[in-house]
């Protein structure tokens, strides 16, 4: 009687884990693959993430797969199993830029992957050394353009290197304008600033969760965000679009699956994930980067993906940069 009881128990227990809906919470960990090293904002949002989501799939964890740009953890994901359990991060970089940057990449940003949710945006922000502006009586955007067309050649901006968000903004940035200001490119987002910092470069176009302490901290003055909108961290700052219209260019990553992953998981990933983004202890500890979450269905990620894909194409051309 006692066995018939504990194979009854047995049944009914491998009957729930099999029901549809309980896989992602129940027994297994999930992973996020992060293509970058530890302690970025990416990194960083996609931990207060991994920890907002365990109510509903149970463990999940943070893989660092860094390297070659982002490409590398990049095309693990979409190596991955289609199985739900593992998710990528999709970048403006790996997404946006870099179909049109490398000659060969190791994934396919529309075949490879199923987008589960847009995370967030970050305003980029034109940054100009603060001594700088001082010297060269550079309080304003509108300022900045007067002086290079005043003094073709004299101005440089730096970059985290070819190719790179802040190398194609401020190539637009010339051509929008028809001054020349000489681009140096660094061997990443940091060095570039400190270069800013030294007084090595002019300007720079960075984003707004990088630079705000040294804007804080009147190292570093801002003339200008480059979202369609002020930035509500910074209302003061005014947009490159009050000056330049239609110039927009934000950083902005998000949540993909690798392609085969059946729609109900997807579905399911989004509701956990969206939830998460849209709950008050996320939007508080996103803040804190300057990041604004953008919570989002599945199709929409995948259709602002597909345009800014279309914008970049364009950017990359003007910019004449290239992999091999």
């Amino acid at each position: 009687m006692k066995r018939r009881h504990l194979l009854a128990q047995g049944a009914l227990l491998a009957s729930s884990l099999a029901v549809p809906g309980l896989g992602l919470a129940q027994g297994s960990t999930t992973r996020i693959i992060v293509p970058f090293a530890a302690g970025g904002p990416i990194d960083v949002t996609a931990r207060i993430l991994a920890e907002a989501v365990k109510g509903s799939l149970g463990t999940v964890i943070v893989d660092n797969r860094a390297g070659a740009g982002g490409n590398i953890g990049v095309g693990a994901a979409a190596r991955s199993a289609p199985d739900g359990l593992t998710l990528g991060i999709a970048t403006t970089a790996s997404h946006g830029i870099n179909p049109w940057l490398f000659s060969s990449l190791p994934y396919d940003p529309v075949k490879d992957f199923t987008p589960v949710t847009q995370m967030l945006r970050v305003p980029n922000v034109l940054v100009i050394n603060t001594e700088t502006a001082q010297r060269l009586g550079i309080n304003s955007l509108a300022d900045l353009i007067r002086y290079g067309k005043s003094n073709p050649g004299k101005l440089n901006y730096g970059s985290g290197g070819n190719g790179s968000a802040g190398h194609l903004a401020g190539e637009l940035f010339k051509n929008r304008t028809g001054i020349f200001a000489v681009h140096i490119p660094y061997s990443g987002g940091n060095p570039a600033q400190a270069a800013l910092l030294a007084g090595q470069v002019d300007f720079n176009f960075d984003n707004l969760a990088t630079a705000a302490g040294n804007i804080r901290a009147g190292r570093l003055k801002a003339l200008a965000v480059t979202t369609a909108q002020r930035s509500s961290v910074m209302p003061d700052v005014p947009t490159v679009a009050d000056t330049l219209p239609g110039f927009e260019i934000d950083t902005w990553w998000g949540l993909v699956v690798p392609s085969g992953v059946p729609a109900d998981t997807v579905a399911k990933l989004n509701a956990a994930f969206t939830e998460a983004l849209r709950s008050p202890e996320v939007k508080a500890r996103f803040a804190t980067l300057m990041a604004e979450p953008a919570p989002s269905t599945p199709e929409a990620f995948g259709a602002f993906m597909n345009s800014e894909r279309a914008k970049y194409e364009r950017m990359v051309k003007l910019s004449g940069a290239k992999v091999d």
